[in-house]
């Protein structure tokens, strides 16, 4: 398994790991019988946990067809680990922005992980 493999894994976990604090924050008012109910996200950190989680279910799909696509074309896998690594990070950094309420800083480092994201996806191109 390679380590762009791995950063899949990451993302996942990731995704689902920024739920946590607006979980935590409203621990008195949620119902695990209603876990999706839209009221209980509706401001503050428990808003913007939910907005992280649903970014990163989108921002998921193309991450792992560009790994998995740079990977099949014979794209240099280090590059593919390093540049997968880079955009972890910046998801990373990205999900702790937007937990904390930094809305400007969020979109620069979004734009960020966003081009490690398209560098993965165009490798076999930029050196076949």
């Amino acid at each position: 398994m390679t380590i762009a493999e791995l950063c899949l894994l990451g993302m996942v976990f990731l995704t689902l790991l920024v739920l946590a604090p607006g979980k935590y924050a409203g621990r008195r008012e949620f119902d695990n019988a209603y876990p999706r109910d839209p009221s209980f996200y509706t401001k503050g950190l428990r808003a913007r946990s939910q907005g992280a989680h649903q970014n990163g279910l989108e921002a998921f799909p193309f991450f792992a067809a560009a790994v998995l696509l740079a990977e099949m074309h014979g794209a240099p896998q280090h590059t593919i680990d390093g540049l997968a690594l880079a955009f972890l990070g910046a998801r990373v950094a990205y999900a702790v922005a937007y937990l904390g309420d930094r809305p400007t800083l969020r979109s620069i480092i979004w734009s960020l992980a966003l081009l490690c994201n398209v560098a993965i996806f165009l490798l076999p191109v930029l050196v076949g």
